[in-house]
């Protein structure tokens, strides 16, 4: 006799990040009360990349595409006591600097990146962090997404960098929805409450990296639930 599984619950699936399909837009209110429960749960938005300085941190940054803040952690704790600056990794040269950063995907351009960035850095910047976006994007292995993270966390400005983890949550939770990762952040820019719009990045990110994740988001537990435009949130909050 065949046994039926027509009763058993169905196993819910939530496609990657990229196909993760738009919420409706969330209204002012509600954007309001989601920036003020994010900012009363994260006590400190900063980033987990570890860096004593503006070129530290770009590096990190540089280092960070398609990995994660921990293996970048780790790299950057032996190669940063050895050299963190940009004369000093160019006396390191391209061959050593691989051996620090290996434990890294795509460690190979990264390397070659870095030292043509630092290379730059010295020869049209005085060996300064550039403070503009387009100056910023002129550096190798410098894309917008980089340039945005440096500016707002180096130097304070009120951009936004959208990542994986923010394009989902933009368009999971209905707080800014689009098709590209340049419309969501022209979106978050217009749609963020103007005074948690300089801490935006690291309250989504964060909320992306550990609560809204992209297979297993924890609506149950989730601050924001309230405000949430997520259609599947109930049936998540019961996992």
């Amino acid at each position: 006799m065949k046994t039926t599984t027509r009763n058993q619950p169905k196993k819910i699936s939530i496609s990657k990040t990229a196909d993760t399909p738009a919420s409706r837009p969330m209204n002012a209110e509600k954007r309001l009360a989601f920036f003020q429960k994010l900012a009363e749960h994260i006590k400190d938005p900063v980033t987990e990349l570890n860096y004593s300085s503006e070129f530290e941190l770009l590096i990190a940054v540089m280092l960070s595409a398609q990995a994660t803040d921990k293996s970048v952690n780790i790299a950057t704790e032996k190669l940063f006591a050895v050299a963190n600056t940009p004369q000093a990794i160019l006396d390191l040269g391209l061959d050593n600097l691989k051996k620090y950063i290996s434990n890294i995907g795509l460690y190979n351009s990264k390397a070659a990146n870095v030292i043509k960035t630092c290379q730059d850095l010295l020869t049209k910047h005085n060996g300064q962090v550039p403070q503009t976006r387009d100056e910023l994007e002129m550096l190798a292995g410098v894309g917008r997404k980089t340039a945005n993270v440096v500016l707002n966390t180096a130097f304070g400005k009120p951009v936004m960098a959208v990542d994986t983890h923010i394009f989902r949550v933009g368009n999971r939770t209905g707080l800014a929805t689009g098709k590209t990762v340049l419309a969501v952040e022209k979106a978050l820019l217009k749609r963020i409450p103007s005074q948690y719009l300089l801490d935006a990045h690291h309250y989504l990110i964060l909320h992306g990296r550990y609560t809204c994740m992209a297979r297993q988001p924890k609506c149950g537990s989730c601050v924001v639930y309230d405000e949430c435009m997520f259609k599947d949130k109930e049936k998540w909050a019961e996992q």
